[in-house]
């Protein structure tokens, strides 16, 4: 990958020297945050290549669209054609019985490392989840150095990415910066989220600085905006870069408006929030 000058600098993220590649591979396209991040993640590579197992259409001539189920092999060796660079949203993103989990997450995201080794792609940004230590109480704070504590088979499936992704590091050197999203929406909708909001400038940056950080190795980053209160420590990814710069107190006043959970609701006392109470689906 190479930093050349980019023609949009309207966003606040992007300049006239922003780093850029050639073609990038953006999974889960059709997805909410593929949705989101689609059309600003054409500031930094000449080709997006979009894919998701849902149809999707391009929007220009520099979208290539690729119908891609991740759970098949093949699908994805190919999807991963002339590729230099992966940001992977691909995936189940709700908690869901195992053997959908196991089939799109799982599998679908040892499909991606084995591809990008087989191609010889050198950085995956691998969405993550806050859902990993969704165990921990709220108002502890811990950083990624702390044991995982997933609140569900979907938690439990993206410390397997992460696992994985060490695992492909220290073997194959490919480089990967797992993000581990908290709550990116347009705004926060509850008390939780007023700490894990993740706003879409801050989303940008955090996937930009996680492309073309130099030597990131294998990094975890918590994904929040600079928002008032933390439960999460990322001084051991900062050498990825994430400076967030939005804020959920806008949206403060608003969301205390309305009553609290009750004390002792599950949702209420551990980092996970509603996805402890999840399940079981039998």
């Amino acid at each position: 990958m190479s930093s050349k000058p980019t023609s949009d600098n309207t966003d606040s993220t992007a300049s006239a020297t922003s780093p850029r590649c050639h073609r990038l591979l953006l999974t889960g396209a059709a997805g909410h945050l593929g949705g989101v991040m689609r059309e600003r993640l054409k500031r930094y590579a000449d080709i997006v290549r979009i894919s998701d197992i849902s149809a999707l259409s391009a929007i220009d001539e520099q979208e290539e669209v690729a119908l891609c189920d991740l759970a098949d092999a093949d699908a994805v060796h190919a999807l991963l054609k002339d590729v230099d660079a992966v940001v992977h949203l691909g995936g189940i993103s709700v908690e869901r019985p195992f053997e959908e989990i196991l089939s799109a997450n799982i599998a679908g995201t040892y499909h991606l490392y084995e591809a990008a080794r087989k191609r010889g792609v050198k950085r995956i940004v691998f969405a993550s989840s806050n859902h990993v230590t969704g165990f921990y109480r709220q108002g502890e704070v811990i950083d990624a150095d702390a044991p995982v504590r997933p609140d569900g088979y979907y938690g439990v499936s993206k410390a397997f990415g992460e696992n994985l992704s060490r695992f492909y590091f220290d073997r194959y050197g490919i480089e990967t910066v797992c993000l581990r999203i908290g709550s990116s929406l347009a705004e926060p909708k509850d008390r939780r989220m007023l700490v894990t909001w993740l706003g879409y400038d801050d989303l940008e940056h955090l996937i930009v600085r996680s492309l073309f950080a130099p030597n990131v190795g294998h990094a975890i980053v918590f994904g929040a905006s600079a928002n008032r209160d933390r439960w999460w420590d990322n001084g051991r990814g900062a050498h990825v870069g994430f400076d967030p710069k939005q804020n959920s107190e806008p949206f403060r006043a608003q969301v205390e408006s309305v009553p609290p959970l009750a004390a002792d609701d599950p949702a209420a006392i551990f980092q996970g929030g509603v996805f402890v109470k999840v399940g079981p689906f039998e």
